[in-house]
């Protein structure tokens, strides 16, 4: 290989790499919303996946059941965890595909 072509795949990997450091601040910069069943219990996090809001509906709080509560709140943040884990791999999956990165 040449000079010349080294440096032309280089720059196309920087370029790349620009892209996804852009898009991935555009992730963290969204906020995603889960919700348990019956809308009982919604967490937002961003895309950072830390947790910026959790609203729960006063039907939900019932103090002979607790761990009712606890399930809709894992089930909420689990939804918003997936949409996060859905959107990052759309918008980054296609600079990974074919390579074997973990948590990508």
């Amino acid at each position: 290989m040449n000079g010349m072509n080294m440096g032309k795949i280089m720059k196309q990997a920087q370029e790349m790499q620009k892209k996804m450091a852009a898009e991935q601040g555009e992730i963290e910069n969204q906020d995603f919303t889960g919700v348990s069943p019956e809308e009982m219990v919604t967490v937002t996090f961003g895309g950072n996946r830390k947790m910026k809001d959790m609203q729960v509906k006063p039907e939900a709080i019932d103090p002979d059941d607790p761990d009712m509560l606890s399930d809709l709140v894992i089930s909420a943040v689990n939804d918003a965890l997936a949409k996060i884990e859905e959107t990052t791999q759309n918008k980054m999956g296609k600079y990974t595909k074919g390579m074997n990165i973990p948590g990508m």
